[in-house]
């Protein structure tokens, strides 16, 4: 009888991702992040929200928060260009009360399979309060945004509502 051995997991070696268009920047996601890029639709704006959160958000019979995640890191308030959409993000388990968040965002998002030899850090730019850090993949610079700081934020912020 032969005994099991332990199994072997292969290194990663090529993430699924996505460049996401926001104001000025581009946001560097998995594609595991993003359950849909929709158009515009319907928001509810909520009286006395922090400039950050544009509204709730209606998405497949759901209610689901809306922010800028411009403003989140101390930028104004975006405008939505002809090309914005709404990029609805799956939550990372910060809470059992919400399951989606969204992000507006300016326009469609490009694939991109993203290796670790591609992919480095930049130190030369500041890390705002809802991003991990700042990257340079294929000759391009983009942002990893902190969802789980996102989600957080936002669950803060729906509990003063309650």
């Amino acid at each position: 009888m032969n005994t099991p051995q332990p199994t072997e997991t292969a290194d990663v070696r090529e993430v699924s991702s996505l460049l996401i268009p926001v104001r000025d920047q581009l946001l560097l996601v998995p594609n595991v992040s993003v359950a849909e890029i929709v158009p515009i639709g319907e928001i509810e704006t909520v009286p006395g929200a922090p400039d950050w959160y544009l509204g709730d958000y209606r998405w497949r019979d759901l209610t689901i928060p809306l922010a800028s995640f411009e403003t989140l890191n101390g930028s104004s308030r975006p405008v939505p260009g002809e090309d914005a959409r709404v990029a609805v993000f799956n939550t990372t388990g910060v809470s059992d009360h919400i399951h989606f968040l969204a992000l507006l965002v300016q326009g469609l998002p490009r694939l991109a399979r993203v290796t670790q030899e591609e992919l480095q850090v930049r130190d030369d730019q500041e890390v705002g309060p809802c991003e991990l850090m700042h990257v340079s993949w294929a000759g391009e610079d983009a942002v990893i945004p902190d969802v789980p700081g996102i989600e957080q934020r936002v669950l803060e912020y729906l509990k003063t509502r309650v």
